[in-house]
C-alpha cells in the first residue's frame, strides 16, 4: 500500500521531459535567444547575413596563366638593376614565362642550385677544389675546377647579350652570400643575376640588393 502512495505522488517521468524545437532564421544579430510560452519552449537562433566578393581582372578571363602583362617592366628592371630576387608561385611554372622573354632577347643561362653550391664568390669566379666521393675504398682526392662564370662566358656565342645565372632555392643563402650575387653583374658586367628567394601568391620581383640589405646605387636613386 505504502509502495503504491508513493508511486502515485511522484510525476510520471515519461511525460516530464519534452523535445525542444529549434527554428534557425536568418538575421542580423548572432545571439541565441529562448522564447517560453504556457506551452513549450522555443528556441531561435538568428544569424547575421553574410557577403562574399571575389575581385576579378582582365586575367581571369582571357588566361592570365598564359599572358603576362608585366614583361616589359620585368625586362627593363633586369637592365636597371641587374640581380632580382623573384617570389614565384608554390605550384611553379610561371617562372618559365619570364625566363623564356630573357632568353628571347639573346640571354643565355646558368641555372644552379644554392644547395650544396659551397661558398659563391669561390665557385662562381675563382678556381676551386671539389672532393669527389670516396666511398671509403679510394683515396681521398681532390679536383680542381675553373670559375663556373667565367667559363660559361668564355663559351658565348659573339651574338649572346649576355649570361643570366638563375640561382634556385635562395631562401637558403646567408645574407652574405646574397650580397655577393648582388654584386655580381658589377663584377661581370655581362652577367644578370635571379634568385629564386621565397614564394608569393602571384608572381613578384625585387631588386636583390634591397633583399641583402646594401645600399641603392646613385643611378637609382635618381630613376626613383
Amino acid at each position: 500500500m505504502a509502495a503504491a502512495a508513493a508511486a502515485a505522488l511522484l510525476p510520471s517521468l515519461s511525460h516530464s521531459h519534452k523535445h525542444l524545437p529549434l527554428h534557425c532564421t536568418r538575421n542580423k544579430n548572432k545571439t541565441p535567444f529562448v522564447k517560453q510560452t504556457s506551452s513549450t519552449v522555443q528556441t531561435t537562433t538568428k544569424y547575421r547575413k553574410s557577403v562574399i566578393k571575389c575581385s576579378r581582372s582582365i586575367e581571369d578571363f582571357i588566361g592570365g596563366d598564359l599572358l603576362r602583362f608585366d614583361l616589359g617592366q620585368w625586362l627593363s628592371d633586369v637592365e636597371e638593376h641587374k640581380s632580382l630576387a623573384i617570389y614565384p608561385p608554390h605550384e611553379g611554372g610561371y617562372e618559365g614565362r619570364y625566363l623564356n622573354r630573357l632568353r628571347y632577347k639573346g640571354y643565355h643561362f646558368l641555372d644552379i642550385s644554392a644547395r650544396g653550391l659551397g661558398d659563391p664568390e669561390t665557385t662562381l669566379t675563382k678556381f676551386h677544389p671539389v672532393c669527389p666521393a670516396h666511398v671509403g675504398k679510394q683515396p681521398i682526392a681532390r679536383w680542381y675546377f675553373p670559375p663556373e662564370v667565367d667559363y660559361r662566358l668564355s663559351l658565348l656565342p659573339p651574338d649572346a647579350k649576355g649570361l643570366v645565372v638563375w640561382v634556385i632555392e635562395a631562401k637558403v643563402l646567408s645574407k652574405a652570400e646574397l650580397q655577393f650575387l648582388a654584386i655580381l653583374p658589377s663584377l661581370r658586367p655581362r652577367v644578370r643575376v635571379i634568385a629564386e628567394c621565397g614564394n608569393w601568391r602571384k608572381f613578384m620581383w625585387k631588386p636583390l640588393k634591397e633583399i641583402a640589405g646594401l645600399p641603392a646605387t646613385a643611378e637609382q636613386v635618381s630613376n626613383q
